[in-house]
């Protein structure tokens, strides 16, 4: 499992009956998790000092509750120390803003790219798709790479704009597209465009900006084979993320050996990804990711 334990600002203090205790900074909030399946005494503090609850409806969806918490906050990541910045603010279906989780994988790609040594006139070309605000991007960016970000959602690119901005980033060679991933990376072939790294976190469901149906059962595997046409022939990596419970570490590893590794070379890793929890001393799987990169 990779496991992102270099966070300062954010920490899984406890996990129990379907909900995880974490503290974002100063503040702590209880919300519910899937994979929490166990119960155990609820020994920690914070369950009772909360800031903010989301409580799921058994009719689906559900809301927050809210104990002197603010509209919106920051928090802070280093990452080869630099500083990246995320404004997290409480919103639909229990989410932040951000997935903390991802950082084991921002570790890892944003070491490749510094390692590639490009010259500055030909720098790593990333291209973040379902970009959500701007985790990735930022890593990337701070790591020297040109970065493509691609959401269809107007609300979360504007979202990671201003995490670029408070993280000296806002001047960084970062193209901000609000569009369908799919249609995107069609035209790109036709275009001829190519990149270097392509990071991917594709949702179990969603709709394009045109109401363009994502299911990620039937949409991941031709996907993957679309976006190879746009990998260059120097390729640094190649980077799948999955919380659907059916997309297995195996699955994402086959898929990516067949259709990046047959082409390109390189090797492949797939690992599930997971949070140090405090309380307990173990750690709380958080989905999965497929790694390719270059030998």
């Amino acid at each position: 499992m990779w496991i992102a334990d270099n966070w300062k600002d954010y920490q899984v203090l406890d996990t129990s009956n379907g909900e995880k205790l974490e503290r974002w900074g100063d503040y702590t909030l209880v919300r519910p998790d899937p994979q929490v399946i166990w119960n155990t005494p609820h020994n920690h503090k914070g369950w009772k000092n909360k800031n903010g609850h989301y409580h799921r409806s058994t009719k689906g969806g559900g809301e927050w509750e809210f104990f002197n918490l603010p509209q919106e906050w920051t928090i802070q990541y280093d990452l080869h120390g630099r500083a990246l910045t995320f404004h997290l603010k409480p919103f639909s279906f229990k989410h932040t803003g951000l997935f903390p989780e991802q950082a084991t994988n921002w570790d890892w790609f944003s070491d490749l790219i510094q390692k590639a040594n490009r010259p500055a006139d030909k720098p790593v070309k990333v291209l973040n798709l379902f970009a959500y605000t701007g985790g990735a991007t930022l890593a990337a960016a701070s790591a020297g790479a040109q970065v493509t970000h691609v959401d269809a959602s107007k609300g979360m690119v504007g979202w990671a704009k201003e995490n670029a901005i408070s993280s000296g980033l806002g001047d960084a060679p970062i193209r901000w597209l609000v569009d369908d991933c799919v249609k995107f990376v069609e035209r790109e072939i036709r275009r001829g465009n190519k990149y270097d790294g392509i990071i991917m976190d594709p949702p179990s469901y969603g709709r394009g900006p045109k109401g363009e149906i994502w299911k990620i059962e039937e949409s991941i595997w031709p996907f993957v084979e679309l976006c190879t046409q746009i990998l260059s022939d120097d390729a640094l990596f190649f980077l799948i993320n999955s919380y659907t419970t059916g997309l297995q570490p195996a699955v994402l590893s086959y898929m990516i050996n067949t259709a990046v590794t047959k082409r390109f070379g390189g090797h492949v890793e797939a690992q599930e990804i997971g949070l140090p929890v405090q309380e307990s001393g173990l750690v709380l799987p958080c989905g999965a990711s497929g790694r390719w990169q270059r030998d």
